[in-house]
């Protein structure tokens, strides 16, 4: 008997010993913690009803069941999992799944009780801020996440994330090493053009890439972010030490951050990290109902944007460096000579990587525009891609291999007595087996190095008269042919066949008796001779 029923009989037992002790049903209720109905309801059934009711109810599938498998290993593997977290997981790996906040967190709740899987816990306590205007702040700050990749091995990763103070929409981006102040300015590039404008004020933590010193409240700032302030004309703010309440927002952002998106997440490179990191803002760092205003981010965000003042086009010098900010983002070069955009591979010219690691990609006019970090010229161009998961590839881009089969092809038909000939039955076998001509080739070669010419240009005959057009063919009609020149070089002729011994001349002429197959079919019925 299951434990669900084994549980429905134990309270059928406790409601009638209760009733029978002189307790009035709501006190049953009371006492067991379950409505008055229950105890009606159980209180009508006799024994044998009861029985029959607990064996004819079947446990009803819950939503959730198909996944319990995984959810499980996530709880297993990462203890202090939360159940929000878990949601997140869940619609990354199932987009189409529709499921309630409330009923993953009670699912959840009751697979740590069934199998024993703690929460580990761990608080810090935030006082609060007042809410500040539409458009008045933006805070920024910095996280340090180690992850895990599949290689088993672990890797620093370093984020930057902006929040707008009243939607608490966000944004920011990661890096595999630690930021320089290069890289601050082109993340706030990026962030201002991901909301759309700049807030009034700039809210800050006291860091190196921005900070030289406090000057009691005189800011000395760092030579190119003073630079980029005055161009942008941004109002920065900086928190003193020690002073969480003053940025409570962002630090909550970065917690966040680190604690649904980055932890347990398998690291496989910084531009699929980035794109993740994006995926999760739109699904749920600026979807989900923010806990202390109980309203979807993305919702406040549009009433805020028209607050922000208007963003100006890209800066493109600062302190008299080139520097392409605002739409451009870096991308590592991949092996294979492609870069990740919006979840999509796109091709640059075959050799790049061999050459640099980084480039900037820039939108326009639905156009990927790829350039050269040094030079800033464009080394390739993509439409962009609407779906996910596809190869953009220019044919431009890709290594003409026709010319190393064409060099090989000629080479082996060199061997050859008629060249023009040799070429022909090169070219059928191209035709029939184009992605295997070169390992053709080598065979054919590999065969004929060490035959006589006369072989190889009779096996070329008989392997266009016989429409024979594949390496493996061609080496069986030499070895055939190798063969017969053996057998026709070694006949043995009856004529030169000598007796062992004279006086045996005789046996050639001797005239042996034969009997009927009769007499054996006789022989084996039974019968006489």
């Amino acid at each position: 008997m299951g434990e669900k029923k084994v549980e429905k009989w134990k309270m059928y037992m406790e409601i009638h010993q209760l009733l029978q002790q002189g307790f009035s049903k709501t006190k049953i209720a009371q006492r067991l913690g379950i409505s008055r109905t229950t105890v009606y309801r159980y209180i009508k059934r006799n024994p044998d009803t009861m029985a029959n009711w607990i064996h004819s109810t079947k446990r009803r599938k819950r939503k959730l069941d198909e996944h319990k498998t995984i959810i499980l290993r996530w709880l297993r593997e990462n203890p202090d999992m939360s159940a929000a977290q878990v949601l997140d997981w869940l619609l990354e790996k199932y987009s189409n799944l529709q499921v309630a906040e409330s009923t993953v967190r009670l699912y959840v709740r009751e697979l740590r009780e069934k199998y024993d899987i703690p929460k580990e816990i761990v608080t810090r306590d935030y006082e609060a801020v007042p809410e500040a205007p539409l458009g008045s702040q933006v805070q920024v700050d910095f996280g340090e996440s180690i992850q895990q990749t599949y290689e088993n091995k672990t890797r620093r990763l370093y984020c930057v994330s902006f929040v707008l103070s009243r939607s608490r929409f966000k944004y920011m981006e990661w890096l595999g090493r630690p930021f320089t102040t290069r890289d601050l300015i082109r993340s706030h590039e990026n962030a201002f053009q991901y909301f759309g404008g700049i807030a009034d004020e700039l809210v800050y933590d006291q860091d190196s890439l921005i900070l030289v010193s406090e000057n009691n409240g005189d800011l000395i700032l760092t030579g190119e972010f003073q630079a980029y302030t005055q161009e942008r004309k941004l109002v920065m703010r900086m928190c003193r030490k020690a002073d969480p309440e003053s940025k409570g927002k962002i630090e909550s952002v970065i917690k966040y951050v680190k604690n649904n998106f980055a932890k347990h997440r398998i690291y496989q490179g910084i531009d699929a990290w980035n794109e993740s990191a994006w995926r999760w803002l739109e699904r749920t760092g600026n979807y989900k109902h923010h806990n202390t205003t109980k309203k979807r981010p993305v919702e406040v965000f549009t009433f805020e944007k028209q607050h922000l003042r208007p963003v100006s086009a890209p800066i493109a010098t600062f302190s008299g460096c080139d520097s392409p900010y605002a739409s451009s983002i870096t991308r590592s070069v991949r092996k294979d000579n492609t870069i990740w955009y919006k979840s999509n591979r796109y091709s640059v010219p075959t050799g790049t990587f061999n050459k640099i690691k980084q480039v900037y990609i820039v939108e326009d006019n639905e156009k990927l525009l790829i350039k050269d970090m040094e030079e800033k010229n464009i080394i390739a161009q993509h439409k962009i891609a609407l779906g996910k998961g596809n190869l953009i590839q220019d044919s431009n881009h890709l290594r003409d291999r026709t010319k190393g089969i064409d060099a090989y092809m000629k080479t082996v038909a060199s061997y050859f007595s008629d060249n023009n000939q040799a070429m022909n039955y090169l070219q059928k076998i191209r035709e029939r087996l184009p992605r295997y001509m070169r390992d053709q080739l080598q065979t054919i070669i590999k065969a004929i190095k060490n035959e006589k010419q006369e072989t190889i240009d009779e096996a070329l005959y008989e392997c266009i008269k016989r429409s024979l057009y594949s390496g493996t063919e061609f080496i069986d009609v030499i070895q055939y042919l190798n063969r017969q020149r053996y057998v026709n070089s070694h006949v043995n002729h009856q004529h030169d066949i000598k007796p062992i011994h004279p006086s045996s001349e005789s046996s050639f002429q001797m005239n042996i008796q034969k009997r009927g197959i009769e007499e054996y079919v006789a022989v084996m019925e039974g019968g006489k001779r």
